[in-house]
């Protein structure tokens, strides 16, 4: 496995955040502080802030629950208009730290000839 390999894909990461809806979040905001900005003169922001906490003690779960803040800052016409929407995730740790919504390995489960694999045959 490269380097290359272990990056979490950023693009893909954004659109896996609360099952896409951070994204489409994330782009009505970028649209309505610079429009405001725009029409209102002023200044505008936009805050993205992720918070990571492991969601068990076990290391063996490999899964961490991220945090999502989308905080932002618009100007009015007599002021400005904030607003914060934050939402969680889980995600698995793979290899080299790379974030993903489902796991990578998730094991052999079933022979070349199709029957269970290890574990499986025990369970019966």
């Amino acid at each position: 496995m490269s380097q290359e390999d272990r990056k979490t894909n950023v693009p893909d990461f954004l659109s896996e955040l609360d099952a896409g809806v951070f994204e489409n979040k994330v782009s009505a905001v970028l649209n309505d502080v610079a429009l405001g900005v725009l029409n209102n003169g002023g200044k505008g922001k936009v805050t993205i802030e992720l918070d990571f906490a492991r969601i068990s003690n076990s290391m063996e779960e490999k899964r961490v629950e991220i945090a999502h803040k989308l905080k932002f800052s618009a100007p009015t016409p007599r002021g400005k208009r904030t607003e914060e929407d934050t939402t969680k995730t889980p995600m698995y740790v793979g290899k080299g730290g790379k974030l993903t919504i489902m796991q990578e390995d998730q094991g052999q489960l079933f022979s070349l000839q199709g029957q269970p694999e290890g574990k499986l045959k025990a369970i019966n």
